[in-house]
């Protein structure tokens, strides 16, 4: 469960009030011990109330003189350099909420102008929009257009120069299982092909004329009767051979 945030304000009750300064007293001494544990400093706090007739002091009083004559030894431009007191610290207080306020202000009007924009892509008109507004939106197109060219740009340096990628290789092409032994039996040694004997002539294939006139010796083969084979040799044999290579 959180706690309740405290309204920073005098507070009227007497009885709260007391009991207010009572617990904050006791955490406040306590932060100034820590702070000067912790970080290894010198530190002291004094406090006066109108319900107790002494002051308080940590850690000391001969501590607290020691820290005060410290103090009293700077020069007095740094002395004042940093000293508030609750005037110039309430004046830093509402400087400082301005500030955050003009921030809000200021976030929550470019949240309307960016809806008003959106409304208007929908189809929505600007007949409701007085010259502030349109001003607005228009700065908030311009702002909004920036930062997409300002994207683009940066995208264009981010994308690397497009190289073609390497080309793989084809594939070996796929031999077949005989082309493979075939290749396989070249490489250790060439076919011996099968030696014919000079004597075993009959494993010799021959052509069919050789094969029929072996067989029928006494037939013709096509060329004539077989007297008109043979040449007569004699006076009148030019006859037959009469030409003008042979006379």
């Amino acid at each position: 469960m959180t706690r309740k945030k405290v309204k920073l304000a005098f507070i009227t009750n007497d009885s709260a009030r007391k009991a207010t300064f009572k617990k904050r007293k006791k955490g406040l001494m306590k932060k100034v011990s820590e702070l000067s544990t912790l970080c290894g400093i010198d530190a002291c706090a004094i406090i006066y109330s109108p319900y107790e007739s002494q002051p308080e002091v940590w850690p000391n009083t001969l501590g607290v003189q020691r820290v005060l004559a410290q103090f009293k030894r700077m020069p007095e431009m740094e002395q004042s350099k940093k000293m508030v007191n609750q005037e110039s610290f309430i004046r830093q207080r509402i400087a400082k909420a301005s500030e955050q306020l003009k921030k809000q202000h200021k976030e929550n009007r470019e949240k309307e102008m960016t809806e008003v924009m959106y409304q208007c892509l929908t189809g929505k008109g600007l007949q409701n929009l007085i010259m502030a507004d349109l001003n607005d939106l228009g700065w908030i197109l311009d702002q909004n257009l920036k930062e997409i060219y300002k994207r683009i740009e940066s995208l264009k340096k981010m994308t690397p120069t497009q190289v073609a990628p390497p080309v793989a290789p084809p594939p070996p092409p796929q031999v077949p299982a005989a082309t493979s032994e075939m290749l396989a039996r070249g490489v250790h040694g060439q076919e011996q092909k099968p030696a014919v004997e000079s004597g075993n002539v009959e494993g010799i294939q021959r052509p069919q004329w050789y094969t029929e006139w072996m067989n029928n010796p006494n037939e013709n083969l096509g060329f004539g009767h077989g007297d008109e084979m043979m040449m007569q040799f004699g006076d009148n044999h030019n006859a037959m051979w009469s030409s003008a290579f042979f006379p």
